[in-house]
């Protein structure tokens, strides 16, 4: 069975590899589930392991197989299954438990311990295969109806996390009832997180530096979003013509605007930071100032990372509502297919070279 993988370690690895087919009596208690995988999505943790930044193989092989957003069909289940059936449309969940109190919650994704297990990136082999066997607890069977938006599910999963913990963070005022938000970066999960913020009736501005007319701003305006070009237009030039915002989903990348923003949130604002910034950089902070403020001004800032299947199953009903809400607009963030794992060459160049490439993808097999 042919597998995308990388050597831990070791930079730009990527190769492909052979797995043995699994089977749904690997997973104890009946509770196993056969998925046939029909595509994956890849994004810059799949490049960023490639390049040797972090990433370990599970135990017993040199290798880690990438591809953490899985979309799939059910083949198989085990005798005590009951979510799932054969013929389903389904996708999983990325983080694996542990042994902490959080974890055998079902709360793996905020896990208290130092090692973590994540498919595709982090001790465990991830989905860019031709099948995968897992637990039904870690399974999250997707409508027919929204097959066509297939691998956003896991970053849409990823999104509805990073505003849910914000409602949840902000209850310690009591009374917190944002009217305005900013999305900095129009990546998949910021553009994303435009459409949820504008499903709970928030005026909205989504922060990228591509100037318009581009596709990144045709979705966010899709979605009745008010898209801003950092080259165009500051923050402050923004936080002064609107107002400051009572709500940062922060999405760039860039630990320099993740900084930013904190110099231009409102009082009693919550910024939620959820990218990764891996390197070296260093910025300047005005740090006696930021602490004034935000002690002043009773501001909170939230990291949120991964996602557990509740944080899938609400990403997905918000993708239902997006869809009627904005028919034809979802879809367009899905830009660039690869077809099948054999071009896995051509798949890592467009995540490193192509920056019209919105959503890279791979087509593992009909269905």
């Amino acid at each position: 069975m042919k597998a995308i993988a990388v050597r831990p370690g070791t930079p730009n690895s990527v190769h492909l590899a052979e797995l043995k087919k699994p089977t749904v009596a690997e997973i104890p208690d009946g509770r196993g589930v056969l998925i046939r995988v029909l595509k994956v999505g890849v994004d810059a943790t799949d490049r960023e392991i490639n390049d040797a930044l972090y990433g370990n193989a599970p135990p017993g092989y040199d290798f880690l197989v990438i591809g953490h957003e899985c979309f799939g069909i059910v083949e198989e289940v085990g005798a005590a299954v009951r979510k799932v059936k054969p013929g389903d449309y389904v996708t999983c969940t990325v983080r694996r438990p542990g042994t902490s109190i959080y974890d055998r919650i079902g709360r793996s994704d905020i896990t208290s311990e130092e090692e973590y297990y994540e498919r595709g990136i982090n001790l465990r082999h991830g989905y860019l295969t031709e099948y995968f066997v897992d637990d039904e607890e870690f399974v999250v069977r997707m409508p027919v109806g929204l097959k066509h938006l297939h691998v956003l599910a896991e970053p849409m999963s990823c999104a509805a996390k990073a505003v849910e913990q914000a409602f949840l963070a902000q209850k310690r005022l009591q009374v917190w009832e944002p009217k305005r938000a900013w999305v900095t970066g129009a990546g998949q999960i910021g553009l994303l997180s435009t459409l949820i913020l504008r499903l709970r009736g928030m005026q909205v501005f989504t922060l990228a530096r591509g100037r318009k007319p581009c596709l990144k701003s045709e979705i966010a305006e899709g979605f009745g979003s008010t898209y801003i070009s950092t080259a165009e237009m500051t923050m402050s030039e923004l936080a002064k013509a609107h107002g400051k915002p009572d709500l940062i989903i922060e999405a760039t990348g860039s630990s320099a605007i993740a900084f930013e923003a904190m110099e231009i949130l409102g009082h009693n604002g919550c910024i939620v930071w959820t990218s990764i910034t891996g390197g070296q950089r260093k910025v300047e902070v005005p740090s006696d100032r930021v602490n004034l403020n935000w002690v002043l001004g009773n501001k909170l800032l939230v990291g949120s990372v991964n996602a557990n299947f509740r944080h899938f199953e609400a990403g997905i009903a918000d993708l239902a509502l997006g869809e009627v809400t904005w028919p034809g607009v979802i879809q367009k963030i899905l830009t660039t297919p690869v077809k099948g794992l054999d071009n896995y060459r051509e798949m890592m160049r467009l995540l490193v070279e192509d920056r019209d490439a919105l959503k890279v993808f791979v087509d593992v097999a009909e269905g």
